[in-house]
This record gives structure tokens, sequence and C-alpha cells, in this order.
């Protein structure tokens, strides 16, 4: 091959990786939820249901400079109702999620601290008449404690069940040429009745997401199935 002709193939190279880098470049934001609204969305009482503000659930740590950058909000409370049922919500709000800050999946966060996860399934959580939000339940166990998860994570208007879908979506918003906000809202209990836990915790968060303003829930289950419950009266 000739110098000048590898020169052109070699330039011809670098122009189309350029071209690949500018269209994956994200140019605009997509945000559901604004900044700093969380706390305010998620009502702190509701059907029977009271809650107080705690600081040792199984969280990313508040020291770590990638977690400070990647919540901008955080609430952690534990809710009660007239029996003594106890259950742990952690929710965290993201402006920004990008190759570098994606959000933290339970099944990641809790080996971390020591738990061992034991069962990991997705589940879809039914909101309304037709409508079911995608979810992943997770049975996390520690000696003398079982943990039992249901959480989702929402990415943009994607609801990933997965770490593969998260990493998924993530290329498609760059792809299509904007950042988009993430939640992640993960609410737990604990018992070695791992079903029954389950099946309160789900009756919970269909009661928790009817409470918050329908203006307000396209931020936590995205705009498709916040319109989608409030066409079915919900």
């Amino acid at each position: 091959m000739s110098l000048k002709r590898r020169d052109i193939l070699i330039g011809g190279s670098c122009l189309l990786g350029a071209g690949a880098a500018y269209a994956m470049t994200p140019r605009r934001r997509v945000a559901l939820m604004a900044r700093g609204t969380l706390a305010g969305v998620i009502p702190r009482a509701f059907g029977g249901w009271t809650s107080s503000d705690v600081g040792n659930l199984v969280a990313p740590k508040e020291e770590d400079s990638l977690s400070a950058r990647l919540y901008d909000e955080t609430i952690q409370r534990v809710y009660r109702n007239a029996d003594n049922v106890q259950i742990m919500v952690l929710m965290a709000h993201g402006d920004t999620q990008s190759n570098e800050l994606q959000l933290h999946r339970p099944e990641v966060c809790y080996p971390a601290f020591g738990f061992a996860v034991v069962r990991s399934r997705a589940l879809d959580l039914n909101l309304a008449s037709g409508v079911a939000l995608p979810a992943r339940t997770l049975v996390a166990e520690a000696p003398g404690r079982q943990e039992n998860i249901v959480y989702w994570s929402r990415l943009g208007e994607f609801m990933p069940v997965s770490g593969g879908q998260q990493r998924m979506f993530r290329l498609r918003t760059a792809v299509d040429g904007y950042i988009a906000d993430g939640l992640l809202a993960r609410f737990s209990a604990l018992g070695a009745d791992s079903n029954a836990a389950v099946a309160v915790l789900e009756q919970f968060i269909s009661a928790m997401v009817h409470s918050v303003s329908a203006a307000q829930r396209r931020g936590l289950i995205g705009t498709a199935r916040a319109n989608a419950m409030a066409a079915a009266g919900a």
C-alpha cells in the first residue's frame, strides 16, 4: 500500500470516528422530576401509614464523591401502620445519568454491606387496570437478618429491571443525543417469609403511588404509566 493511500485511509477512519463521537455526544437534557423535589413528592403519611426519617439504611456512602455527584437528593424513611408493620424506604434522584454516573442497583449495594443476595427476579407491580410497573424483588441475607426488597429504577422514560438493561438504555439515550435523569425507588421489610413480605410491599407501593398527585407521578413511574393511571381514573 502506498504511503499516500495509507494516509487517506487513516484520515478517513479518524473522520468517521470523530463523526460517530459527535453523533453520540449528548446535546440536550431530559428530566421527569425537578431537582430537589423528591422529598416533597413522596407523602410522609398516607393510607394509614406514617413515617419517620432515618439514616441507617443500606445505601451508597455519602462521603463517596461519585455518590455525591450521582444523586442530587436522597430520602430514607421508615413507614409504620397501626399493626406496627414497618417498611423501609430509600429513594434517590439524580439529575444526570451518564457512562460515569449510573444508578447503584441494590443487587450491587447489598453485597458491599455484607449481605448475600439469595434470590432475585423480575416483578410487575400492578398500579391500576392495565398499568404495570417493571420492578425487581430480591432477598438479601446477613447473619440474623433477612431483608425482602422490591425496587424499580427509572432512566429517563426507560424502566430497566437489570444491570444489562440499564446499560442498554443508557446507550440508547446517548445515541438519541440526550442525558436523562434517574430515580431509584427501593422498599424493604424484614422477615423470614419473603412471599408474605413482598405481598405487603406490593400493597404499600401501590398505595404510595396512588397518594402522589397525578401531575407528579411521571417522575416516579414515567410519563406513559402516569398518563395510563390518569386515564384509568386512578
